[in-house]
């Protein structure tokens, strides 16, 4: 017998629609969801932190406050080459200062100044202020411990000092230095520069450049600055010549 065709019509009908369904069907399962969580499983396992690749170590920073000073009476000794007779001051008229510092690795230093007797309170001061303000020191030595207690030699050495029983370079007078009041902070980053261009330390010519901003050089209106003048000190890097850079003095 010959098939009806109506019957062939609606049995294509059937399975066209039976396609279509199954491929819409297809389509929807294989659409990625990118922010559906349930996507993503949940682990009950606690999150990593960043102390877990970043360990902690306690003595990195420095205590609220620095440690007390200490205050010592000098002798003729103790001062070695830095001091010797015809100087403007004693060795009874003048103290040794240990003080708290932070050093050029962040860490708190411990070290040494010697200072007018009349000073000893507004060093003190200073020096705890610049610790509270994190500014950094090379290092901090009393001037004998270099050869002949040779200024060039400790500067270029970048070690911050005060008293030297030596004078102004070139003029034949006494340096606030030799009555003890006046300190010498960084004094290789923050060299001396005379009338001609001349400068001090001889290693200091990278730090002519004042636009660095390397830590521990100074800038006029730099909190390091504002913690000795604010204070009544005399800055040298106001001086129009010569510019001592590293000089403060309190006379």
């Amino acid at each position: 017998m010959g098939e009806d065709p109506r019957v062939r019509r609606r049995t294509a009908v059937i399975a066209v629609t039976l396609v279509t369904a199954v491929g819409a069907l297809t389509q929807c399962a294989a659409r990625p969801v990118a922010t559906e969580p349930a996507t993503t499983p949940v682990t009950t396992s606690p999150a990593p932190t960043t102390t877990s690749t970043s360990p902690v170590t306690t003595s990195a920073a420095p205590p609220q406050a620095a440690r007390a000073a200490e205050v010592a009476a000098v002798s003729t000794a103790d001062l070695g080459a830095s001091w010797r007779p015809g100087c403007p001051i004693d060795p009874a008229q003048l103290r040794r200062v240990d003080l708290d510092y932070i050093g050029f690795d962040g860490q708190t230093q411990r070290g040494s100044l010697i200072v007018n007797a009349e000073l000893v309170g507004p060093v003190i001061d200073v020096f705890e202020e610049l610790y509270r303000l994190r500014y950094p020191i090379e290092k901090m030595r009393t001037v004998e411990q270099y050869r002949d207690a040779d200024d060039e030699l400790s500067m270029a050495d970048n070690n911050t000092s005060a008293f030297n029983c030596r004078d102004i370079p070139g003029t034949g007078c006494w340096s606030w230095h030799a009555s003890g009041r006046a300190i010498d902070i960084n004094p290789l980053l923050n060299p001396y520069i005379d009338a001609r261009g001349g400068f001090q330390p001889a290693n200091a010519g990278p730090y002519l450049d004042r636009t660095r901003a390397d830590p521990g050089l100074l800038h006029d209106g730099d909190p390091a600055v504002l913690a000795f003048t604010d204070r009544g000190w005399r800055w040298g890097g106001h001086w129009r010549t010569p510019i001592d850079y590293q000089h403060f003095e309190l006379p």
